[in-house]
């Protein structure tokens, strides 16, 4: 039998040694290169070639984000309107709230 003193960790069997694959690490990698082709391909949304850009948030993530075929500006929704594909500006749409307070403001002049 092998005598083992204190400081002796062994010949190659130390976990500290080994290279370590872990799977939350490995599924953040996929996901951050599969944004990134995503990013950099563009869609086409009824015909409409719709391209894609992003955002660095606070903390090193990236957020993806339209861009309007109209205006070219970044938007997080894109709206059919009159057989075309645009943002809520460029569509001319409103929220229901902007047009229930504008009634309001007429009736009492």
């Amino acid at each position: 039998m092998k005598l083992i003193k204190p400081n002796d960790l062994g010949i190659n069997k130390i976990i500290e040694w080994s290279p370590k694959i872990n799977i939350n690490d490995f599924i953040r990698q996929v996901n951050r290169v599969l944004k990134q082709q995503m990013i950099e391909s563009s869609l086409d949304i009824s015909g409409v070639n719709i391209g894609l850009t992003y955002s660095k948030t606070r903390f090193n993530g990236l957020r993806t984000w339209f861009v309007c075929p109209i205006c070219q500006k970044r938007v997080g929704t894109l709206f059919h309107v009159d057989n075309c594909v645009t943002c809520r500006m460029c569509g001319g749409l409103k929220y229901k709230s902007q047009r229930y307070n504008r009634m309001i403001e007429n009736k009492l002049i």
